[in-house]
């Protein structure tokens, strides 16, 4: 209709613009509203506490182990030796969850409240509104993950002592070469727990029940952390999901042995692309009810 001005010649009403629906800011503010947000980044802040209060009264001289990386035997050393704890402690489980979580919540929760179609009709385009969620679970896991080393740097160093890292390969490094391999090794977590965080956002574009997306992934996580023991897949346990989730620890290493690194960045960043094509090409077709 022309002469109203408020309707286009396409049929869309004047002053609708489609880069402009569902800002990333809006979505960010309400997942963060979200008590599971509030509670994954509260766990966040006092898993180092607990940490450190078990270290503090739970210390043992008995307690070394045989293991050729043993972070717990100097985890008391340094409050950047005690990040490191936390983040060996909680790479195979807990961050792995958290990842999931975020991904895989965030449209199957929609489709479980029954508004992720409403949503649609606002309307907001469906590739949109993917990106806008993969987006702002992308943020919030990083920022999660973030948050647990920066409470554990501090917190740490509080109850230990801001000094140097002391592998238990006896090398040290200074407190500038420990804060740049510390975030080096954050980066790489980063980009590592992708893999989980795109299966879970996958499943989420598949199920409308959220804990189906979520459990889903942790579940696939564990399994092929499982299979990766058994010797017997020989070479094949190289091409697992769950491969190099413990290569950042060769940046404790002088010099740094970068191999493993660079491969498991490359594997996580093909997985995560591979799989968040996948959600893309799902959601692109499929029939929104609910």
């Amino acid at each position: 209709m022309t002469g109203t001005g408020h309707v286009q010649a396409t049929g869309a009403v004047a002053g609708y613009r489609p880069e402009r629906t569902l800002r990333l800011s809006v979505e960010l503010r309400r997942q963060f509203k979200r008590r599971r947000t509030l509670g994954a980044l509260g766990l966040m802040v006092a898993l180092p506490l607990i940490l450190i209060a078990a270290l503090k009264f739970g210390a043992s001289d008995d307690a070394q182990s045989n293991n050729r990386l043993n972070l717990v035997d100097v985890a008391t050393s340094s409050g950047l030796n005690f990040t490191l704890f936390v983040l060996f402690a909680t790479t195979g489980f807990f961050l792995v969850v958290v990842y999931a979580l975020f991904f895989g919540d965030t449209v199957a929760s929609e489709a479980s409240w029954g508004s992720l179609r409403y949503t649609l009709a606002a309307p907001v385009p469906r590739m949109r509104l993917l990106r806008q969620k993969f987006a702002a679970a992308l943020l919030l896991s990083v920022g999660a993950l973030v948050a647990l080393t920066v409470v554990a740097v501090v917190a740490g160093g509080i109850a230990f002592g801001f000094d140097a890292i002391r592998t238990p390969l006896g090398v040290t490094l200074d407190q500038g070469e420990g804060m740049l391999r510390l975030a080096g090794m954050v980066g790489y977590l980063a980009v590592h727990l992708l893999v989980v965080g795109a299966l879970a956002f996958w499943l989420s574009t598949v199920t409308d029940a959220p804990l189906a997306a979520v459990g889903g992934a942790v579940f696939t996580m564990f399994v092929f952390a499982i299979l990766d023991q058994v010797e017997q897949l020989g070479s094949i346990r190289d091409w697992f999901p769950t491969a190099g989730e413990f290569a950042w620890t060769d940046l404790l290493q002088t010099p740094v042995d970068s191999g493993d690194l660079y491969r498991g960045v490359i594997q996580s960043l093909v997985y995560a692309a591979v799989l968040t094509a996948l959600a893309f090409r799902h959601f692109a077709r499929r029939d929104v009810t609910s």
